[in-house]
């Protein structure tokens, strides 16, 4: 999401636009370099997407729109977004309709997701909304516990063991130097201490898929019950 697409829905100096603060460093970017400010509002904790309920909390009289990003392959709550900014009479500045993925690869991505969900056992799953298309651009998995060291032992022992896996989002944009507020956002900063991402692409093999499994089932001790 570009300045450009900002200015092109009439957003300018003054005016403020809700972002989420989990993945939205970019599209917060791009709303501070028209003059606009950006307004984080927290997540879904199981989408990981702007959380409606949340942008309705953070609206003032001077928002003029709500700036989505669709996380991971799994799509923004667009039907919710935009009964939210009719109430409040905002714009919605849609996002790309996804990441671009060939229909063949976004396939394959899908059953491999499901592959791992029906076998995966030391990581929280991602979960899909119902009627979603989820294309799994990156599969992120929470990795539960008493902090972030749990879930960055778990990434470095996965890495000794050959999976290439990283941290989506480190930090929330809200906690960065560059937008630093004093607002708390629970899920934004739980999501950040606790997701993972595992490798996911087209071109893997079911012994690609099977060591994957069996390196984060071999890890399955830091996964707390009670977080799932």
């Amino acid at each position: 999401m570009s300045a450009t697409q900002m200015t092109s829905v009439g957003i300018g100096s003054g005016d403020e636009v809700v972002v989420p603060a989990f993945g939205g460093a970019e599209v917060a970017g791009a709303v501070r370099a028209v003059g606009a400010r950006p307004v984080f509002a927290d997540i879904d904790p199981l989408s990981f997407c702007l959380s409606p309920k949340a942008v309705e909390a953070a609206v003032t009289d001077r928002t003029v729109a709500i700036a989505p990003v669709h996380l991971f392959g799994h799509p923004a709550d667009m039907v919710c977004l935009h009964e939210v900014a009719q109430r409040k009479g905002l714009r919605v500045v849609d996002p790309e309709s996804g990441p671009a993925v060939v229909s063949v690869d976004a396939a394959r991505r899908r059953q491999f997701a499901s592959y791992l969900e029906r076998r995966l056992r030391g990581v929280v799953i991602p979960t899909v909304a119902l009627g979603v298309q989820h294309a799994f651009t990156e599969y992120v998995v929470r990795v539960p516990g008493n902090g972030r060291p749990d879930r960055d032992a778990f990434k470095r022992a996965l890495r000794a063991r050959g999976v290439a896996c990283y941290v989506p989002v480190k930090t929330p944009a809200h906690r960065t130097a560059e937008f630093r507020t004093d607002d708390w956002l629970p899920e934004s900063e739980r999501a950040a201490d606790e997701t993972l991402a595992l490798p996911l692409e087209a071109s893997m093999t079911k012994r690609d898929l099977h060591r994957l499994v069996s390196a984060c089932n071999g890890l399955g001790g830091l996964l707390m019950d009670s977080a799932c």
